[in-house]
């Protein structure tokens, strides 16, 4: 009965990292609610009137109209109690037969997808500035070095081409388009799996997991709660993408040091002072 201590609430808290969840929390919650009717759990009434409130308290929120503040433990009830501060009792109905077990792992999975989504339109972005460059310099000479000694000659477009290939196999059918495809697949979609074990309520998962975009709802509440195999696998991507603009970081730096100079390939060609590309007059 006594007040929580503060440094306890602090260490529970989460909203200083969870609060860039808030998208998607509301997105399941809109998801959620609209099962709790079709079930006739809650009234079509009560599904208007919380949809709508989510849906303007998501727009205070991108707006600045709305400040998320850290006195509350997660973005998940910081939601909720907005909610339920704008529409009364009616908003208390909108938890109904979920925890904040599956609501949460709920809300990693959509973010993570999202994520995955972004990072891969970069790439591609990425990858259609690389092809303009090799477009552009087909007819670009300069040496190509192994274990940092001139070796053979090469067009800048060759050279740039490398980073391309290893690029591309960071995009379909590879490494981020196999995460997205198993974060959409049936065993994705985990609202309805409760604490770890499910809920009394009818609830209709499938439904739920349609209209968040999931092929189907997880096979087995107890994973369902704790999976986290994904974030794995998708900071593995993020790591070899990393990995890959690191080393193209580091030719830039070669390029420009002074260490590096290179040889007049042929009369024909024209002569520079360093490692930097030439073309061909």
């Amino acid at each position: 009965t006594k007040e929580e201590n503060q440094l306890v609430h602090n260490f529970n808290a989460s909203i200083t990292f969870d609060q860039k969840f808030y998208h998607q929390d509301i997105q399941g919650s809109i998801a959620h609610v609209t099962m709790l009717a079709k079930q006739a759990i809650i009234t079509d009434a009560e599904r208007d009137t919380i949809i709508s409130a989510l849906k303007e308290i998501c727009s205070d929120i991108e707006s600045g109209k709305l400040q998320i503040t850290e006195e509350y433990e997660d973005i998940h009830s910081f939601v909720e109690s907005v909610l339920i501060e704008r529409t009364g009792d009616t908003g208390k109905k909108l938890h109904t037969g979920r925890s904040r077990n599956d609501q949460v792992a709920l809300d990693m999975k959509l973010y993570t997808r999202d994520e995955v989504l972004a990072t891969d339109e970069l790439v591609k972005e990425l990858m259609n500035t690389l092809l303009d460059l090799m477009k552009e310099h087909i007819d670009t000479y300069m040496p190509g070095f192994t274990h940092l000694q001139k070796a053979q000659p090469v067009t800048l477009a060759h050279h740039i081409g490398a980073y391309f290939e290893m690029f591309k196999r960071d995009r379909p059918p590879a490494r981020l388009p196999k995460c997205e495809k198993r974060l959409r697949s049936r065993t994705a979609g985990p609202l309805g799996a409760g604490a770890l074990a499910g809920t009394t309520y009818p609830l209709d998962r499938e439904y739920t997991a349609i209209l968040l975009g999931f092929t189907g709802p997880t096979l087995n509440s107890m994973d369902s709660v704790s999976d986290r195999d994904y974030l794995i696998e998708y900071l593995s991507a993020l790591s070899t993408i990393m990995m890959h603009l690191s080393r193209f970081c580091e030719e830039i730096i070669l390029w420009n040091s002074n260490e590096y100079r290179f040889i007049e390939l042929d009369d024909a060609y024209s002569t520079g002072s360093s490692i930097m590309p030439q073309k061909k007059n």
